[in-house]
């Protein structure tokens, strides 16, 4: 498939950033791993992974300079981003995972899972799980209801606006598995690792 645009998956230190490489490939596209502003700056869709601890992210974030680059890009120029995991976990306010305040992309909090049945619903979440789509999205095209997604959280967004949850997942009650605002995409579980489905769903982003 040809689509003539430069995809850039943000290396800030803390994400599966060679798997999600590997997936793009395989759906016969091209993207790049940087850290370095200047390719950031060029890039027409952006990839922000991650996976690891919520205050940690947004400190290397600051630290590299990336935050800014990306506040620019994603809000002022609207550039399409998609967040994977911890990367849709700093797209909120804030976290009850350290003090540190997230882009605040989305009206939305990230709690810990407070599951009642601790023998039945382990906590991290961890396998595959299904999407309960809340609204219509492009990203989401042409992917089967009973489609199983990858996930490995103990942390998920708590969204505040109803209209950004893009989908839900059940792991003892609701949570928010994918959310949306504009040029703005981020997904719980890990497409990544998500097979056809996870590989059709990145196909969507960058076909956006």
């Amino acid at each position: 498939m040809e689509i003539n645009q430069k995809v850039v998956i943000v290396d800030y230190g803390m994400g599966n950033l060679r798997s999600v490489q590997k997936a793009i490939k395989r759906v016969g596209l091209d993207s790049e791993i940087s850290p370095n502003l200047d390719v950031i700056k060029q890039a027409d869709k952006l990839i922000l992974p991650g996976v690891g601890h919520f205050a940690n992210g947004v400190k290397k974030l600051k630290e590299s300079g990336i935050w800014e680059a990306l506040n620019k890009k994603v809000i002022h120029e609207k550039t399409p981003v998609l967040g994977i995991c911890l990367g849709m976990q700093l797209m909120a306010k804030g976290s009850e995972e350290g003090n540190e305040t997230g882009f605040g992309w989305f009206d939305a909090e990230v709690v810990k899972f407070k599951v009642s049945d601790t023998l039945k619903y382990k906590v991290p979440h961890m396998g595959w799980n299904q999407l309960i789509k809340k609204k219509k999205s492009g990203l989401l095209s042409n992917i089967a209801p009973e489609a199983n997604f990858y996930f490995v959280h103990s942390f998920h967004v708590l969204c505040n606006d109803a209209k950004d949850e893009l989908a839900s997942t059940i792991y003892e009650y609701e949570f928010a598995s994918a959310i949306q605002k504009e040029n703005i995409y981020g997904v719980q579980f890990h497409p990544e690792k998500s097979h056809d489905a996870g590989e059709k769903m990145l196909l969507n982003f960058l076909s956006l």
